[in-house]
């Protein structure tokens, strides 16, 4: 009776302490969506409020990275092939909005007479933009299941990976006709009716994104605090003993690898209308490198790391090529080799292993007796570790 009452004990003090972290999450997203909605607009120019929202949608994607690499050990340098597939189908669709029933520009100068039989359901929004999310999820998976279920990981996952977004941003390249090519699609139009060049869309679409941004980030973190979450993280510790207890190993690594696939389609449909062009340059081997970059510098198994680590690396892109024009790529690498060879926790990491340090010091000198706490007696020294205080185990 005794050990049934201590589980239950158990399990319901496991059960406040999620509820108290999914109210704080809560809270830290709520003040994170005020500011981000009715404050920053009233403090920055459209075009800066313009980045941002590009900004935005670089968080969703590295918030999928991370779930992928951060929580299960898996390094993709090819989230630019799903990106880029959101962002293709998007431009499709604007651009055939934008021609009007007349052939887009790019395929007349190719010498095409009729748009291509693979064009035509990108006419309508409601096949356009589900098949941005759903696609590039379905393809990872696909992927993803074929390459685990072979048992490929570490750093030959990573060079397929960037394989496949080398093959895409070729592939894109020389089927001018088709693409755009080089150029890529660009000219658009309007939105739903609305002029996409119009000061309050351009606003709308920020919102937009800054909603999404939330609901992506809430997603991952309810998926980290999962079940799944817990055996997604335990594959990434020791996948071979994941295995052996009986688990599809390749299933669980396919199905997050889909669903941050489906992330980056979807930052792919916000990135589109805001920035008016989707070109091979968006989604070849370079950029997404700078992708993995984000969530390095933000910090892994962070998912606040992987957003502030997007916003901050953009920011700092921009105001480098502002002010440094001709050497501001230099001053970019440096602060990713800084970034991950002094700090390889990350910023969120970083101030993490600070944040405790400072707490081990406080513990030490109040057992020490140079700061009791008050009401509590100082622990014997025979707690007392060459790291701090033991937690009494």
């Amino acid at each position: 009776m005794r050990a049934e009452a201590s589980i239950a004990d158990i399990e319901v003090l496991n059960a406040g302490s999620n509820w108290r972290e999914f109210v704080k999450q809560v809270a830290l997203v709520a003040i994170f969506g005020a500011i981000m909605l009715f404050v920053v607009p009233n403090l920055v120019s459209d075009f800066r409020q313009n980045l941002l929202g590009k900004l935005m949608t670089y968080a969703i994607i590295a918030v999928g990275l991370d779930l992928v690499w951060g929580y299960g050990g898996m390094l993709s340098l090819g989230q630019g092939v799903f990106f880029g597939l959101g962002a293709y189908a998007m431009a499709m669709y604007l651009k055939l909005i934008a021609s009007d029933g007349v052939l887009p520009d790019f395929m007349t100068w190719s010498g095409l007479h009729s748009l291509p039989w693979f064009w035509k359901p990108f006419e309508h929004a409601w096949f356009a933009i589900p098949i941005a999310v759903i696609g590039p999820g379905i393809l990872a998976f696909l992927i993803g299941f074929m390459v685990f279920r072979s048992r490929v990981k570490g750093v030959y996952f990573s060079i397929i990976t960037q394989a496949l977004a080398l093959i895409l941003s070729t592939y894109m390249v020389s089927q001018q006709p088709y693409t755009g090519g080089t150029n890529g699609i660009t000219n658009y139009t309007t939105l739903f009716g609305k002029y996409l060049i119009a000061t309050d869309t351009q606003h709308l679409l920020y919102q937009v994104t800054v909603v999404a941004l939330i609901a992506v980030y809430m997603i991952a973190w309810w998926i980290t605090r999962s079940r799944f979450g817990r055996l997604l993280v335990a594959v990434r510790d020791d996948e071979d003993r994941v295995r052996f207890s009986g688990y599809n190993v390749a299933l669980v690594k396919a199905v997050i690898f889909a669903i941050s696939g489906a992330m980056a389609g979807l930052a792919g449909i916000l990135f589109v209308p805001q920035v008016g062009i989707i070109s091979p340059a968006n989604l070849g081997v370079v950029p997404s490198i700078e992708m993995v970059i984000w969530v390095a510098v933000g910090g892994r198994a962070t998912l606040r790391g992987a957003v502030i680590g997007a916003i901050v690396v953009g920011l700092a892109r921009s105001y480098l090529s502002e002010s440094f024009t001709d050497i501001w790529l230099y001053f970019l690498g440096s602060l990713f080799i800084g970034s991950v060879v002094l700090f390889p926790a990350g910023i969120v990491g970083t101030a993490k292993e600070g944040y405790d340090w400072v707490m081990r010091r406080l513990a030490t000198l109040r057992a020490g007796g140079a700061m009791p706490a008050p009401g509590t007696a100082a622990p014997s020294p025979s707690m007392l570790t060459s790291e701090g205080v033991r937690s009494g185990e």
